[in-house]
């Protein structure tokens, strides 16, 4: 259960920084709208760069949550 979760919580958070990285530099680079954040939300350019901390949060959570050794069960 806990390998499920943490790919889960993993997959979710590279799709938000993905996300969050796209709309930081389409915004401050060309001045337009890419991807699928700004109709979630509208921040301000540099708020996109918090929106990639918190996608490296999760990746970093769903690691450590795949990674925590299972308890062995006495026979």
């Amino acid at each position: 259960m806990r390998m499920t979760i943490g790919y889960t919580i993993e997959s979710i958070g590279y799709v938000v920084g993905a996300q969050g990285l796209v709309s930081f530099a389409s915004r401050t680079l060309f001045g337009t709208e890419w991807g699928w954040m700004h109709k979630v939300v509208d921040l301000p350019s540099a708020a996109y760069l918090g929106i990639v901390v918190v996608g490296l949060a999760l990746v970093v959570g769903g690691v450590k949550t795949r990674k925590t050794p299972q308890p062995q069960k006495a026979a």
